[in-house]
């Protein structure tokens, strides 16, 4: 099967399966994503579900969260994976959000980058989820389910995945494309023991073949 045909086949398998396709991070605003997705590393959304709703009423802003400080914060999140480096990450944030950008939050990747705790994967899903921009974050659910369906082939990096799916995707899909990977791997192709048997993929699928 041809590559191209291999994404088309994909795609409209999503697309008839999963039309509604989005984060499962719970959030008010863009500001109020940004922290979640922070907190979301390596770390459930469920977990992070849990802790937002009283941190976010207690710092709702920028402003809010740049005056106070990392030990303050730490309280809040001290349940979620690397909460010191977590809480230094989030005044940082606020600070040169309001600093460089006046509170308001880019829609711009790169400069969504200078912001501390936000590395690529998280620009992308601001960009796309806020913005609606065609931004591609790969995670480790991407990154797997990519090579699994054989959308990508020994894919060394994020990027190199990233990039793979940007040549093919339609520009259109790819923030609903971002989502149907991750839940695709979130609940039926897991890491230790994808669930084939219930996949409406598997006949598309390379992982699939190789090992049945």
């Amino acid at each position: 099967m041809h590559i191209e045909e291999r994404y088309k086949k994909i795609i409209d398998w999503f697309s008839e399966n999963m039309p509604v396709a989005e984060t499962e991070l719970q959030y008010a605003n863009p500001f109020g994503l940004l922290v979640a997705v922070i907190l979301s590393a390596q770390c459930t959304d469920k977990r992070v579900n849990m802790i937002t709703p009283r941190l976010l009423a207690d710092f709702p802003t920028p402003e809010a969260m740049a005056a106070t400080t990392p030990e303050v914060i730490f309280d809040y999140i001290r349940s979620i994976s690397y909460p010191n480096n977590k809480a230094k990450h989030l005044v940082g944030m606020a600070q040169k959000l309001i600093l460089d950008f006046g509170g308001v939050m880019p829609d711009d990747i790169e400069k969504l980058q200078t912001l501390p705790g936000v590395g690529r994967k998280t620009a992308n899903v601001i960009a796309s989820v806020i913005y609606n921009k065609p931004a591609m974050a790969v995670d480790t659910h991407v990154f797997r389910i990519s090579e699994r369906l054989g959308l990508t082939n020994n894919s060394k990096n994020p990027l190199q995945t990233e990039q793979e799916l940007m040549k093919y995707i339609p520009a259109h899909l790819i923030p609903r494309a971002h989502h149907w990977l991750i839940l695709h791997g979130r609940y039926v192709c897991q890491a230790r023991k994808p669930n084939c048997v219930s996949c409406g993929l598997k006949n598309l699928c390379r992982y699939y073949q190789i090992n049945n």
